[in-house]
């Protein structure tokens, strides 16, 4: 399985988002073709109500825990209830650029 999909199958089978965003984002740092290490991740679920942006970023590892201890270098995290989202104007945060070891250089 490619570390996309184990990402999107723990998040939709644990938090059953309502929204899922798994961006792979390795093409723009200076790794080997195909490294699958870096994601940016928006997860919208309820079960992040009542939850402290810290508890909801530690379930997410939790839930990453082997992508995490193998090929994922980096992880940037998004985690927000169905009207937090709302709120955003169901808006993803962007990465900013790779400034070390950078493709772009």
């Amino acid at each position: 399985m490619q570390v996309k999909e184990f990402i999107q199958q723990q998040l939709t089978d644990n938090l059953s988002p309502t929204c899922l965003e798994v961006v792979d984002e390795s093409h723009m740092h200076n790794v080997a073709e195909g490294a699958q290490s870096h994601f940016n991740v928006t997860v919208v679920s309820d079960v992040f109500s009542g939850q402290r942006l810290i508890a909801r970023h530690r379930a997410v590892n939790l839930l990453l825990a082997e992508a995490l201890t193998g090929p994922v270098h980096a992880l940037a995290l998004h985690t927000y209830t169905p009207d937090e989202w709302q709120a955003r104007q169901q808006q993803s945060i962007a990465s900013p650029p790779c400034l070390g070891g950078s493709k772009a250089g």
